[in-house]
């Protein structure tokens, strides 16, 4: 048994089955079948389990799998080490951003990381779809969501809060909404998910029916946030959208109660697989990541 064999048991149990382990590594299923056979008959163990459509590593199989995971990290790390001696940051990083904190917020920080390091590639994919880190289009990807997948590891960003807002010329022609209840006086724009949960939480909001009239739902923040500059309706979005408009007086906070908007709040969390060999560029990226969302947070 060697390093070989070892990753090429990683490579199954990671692809979860012996086609998407061929494909991945250029070959055919019969020499990965082959290959595998050799070394449980070289050990006589079984170490996977096999289904006409998935394998299941054995206890046996699970240690192994765990041995070659960090070998192939500890010659990844030593190669790099090699190959970059004397040089500054260097290597190609692939990312997954959302369309609309990606744009808006990491745009500026992903051109200052490049300003300082020269060296590093960004592939950067602006999308928010999980297919791409699952099937390791991506070395690690960017999401808003209430909850982390499990087999992944998340790094925490902060909060994502929303706001109620609307243009003064709005404000003006059906007056100031300052409560959840008052939502039903006017149009409303905000994104389909954010809609459902509005009308959720409150369906019977103090014995009153929460009838909200949503004007136009979108999962676009920034076709959202247009139609809630030009007085289409009041906009329900996160703050991250639309902190600049308030800012400049472009948009009315409405005076809602603190607090009233929390059950919308979601989290930014960086991802990526445990499984993934993480290169210099692609850790001090995150960690920049990480810092840069620090600062937005204490600011």
């Amino acid at each position: 048994m060697n390093l070989a064999t070892l990753s090429l048991l990683v490579d199954i149990i990671e692809a979860g089955n012996l086609s998407k382990a061929a494909a991945r590594l250029g070959v055919s299923r019969a020499s990965v079948s082959q290959r595998l056979n050799q070394l449980e008959r070289e050990l006589d163990q079984q170490l996977l389990r096999r289904t006409t459509r998935q394998i299941e590593p054995t206890e046996l199989g699970w240690k192994l799998y765990e041995h070659g995971r960090a070998m192939r990290k500890e010659l990844l790390a030593a190669s790099e080490a090699v190959s970059t001696l004397g040089q500054g940051l260097q290597g190609t990083v692939r990312l997954s951003v959302p369309s609309g904190y990606g744009q808006l917020t990491m745009s500026a920080w992903l051109t200052e990381f490049m300003q300082i390091y020269p060296g590093v590639t960004l592939e950067v994919v602006f999308n928010n779809d999980m297919a791409d880190l699952l099937e390791g289009e991506v070395d690690f990807a960017m999401r808003v969501m209430a909850e982390p997948p499990l087999n992944l590891v998340a790094r925490n960003m902060g909060p994502v809060h929303y706001v109620a807002c609307a243009a003064p010329a709005l404000v003006q022609q059906h007056g100031m909404p300052g409560s959840l209840a008052d939502l039903h006086q006017v149009p409303l724009i905000t994104s389909n998910l954010t809609g459902q949960k509005l009308r959720l939480a409150g369906h019977h909001l103090g014995g009153t029916e929460l009838r909200i009239k949503p004007r136009l739902m979108s999962a676009n923040f920034y076709f959202l946030r247009d139609a809630i500059l030009q007085g289409l309706g009041v906009g329900v979005v996160p703050d991250y959208m639309v902190r600049e408009p308030l800012q400049r007086g472009d948009l009315v906070r409405l005076p809602f109660a603190p607090g009233s908007l929390d059950f919308l709040s979601t989290h930014k969390y960086l991802l990526y697989m445990p499984t993934r060999f993480q290169t210099r560029a692609i850790a001090t990226l995150i960690d920049f990541l990480l810092a840069k969302a620090a600062q937005q947070g204490a600011g």
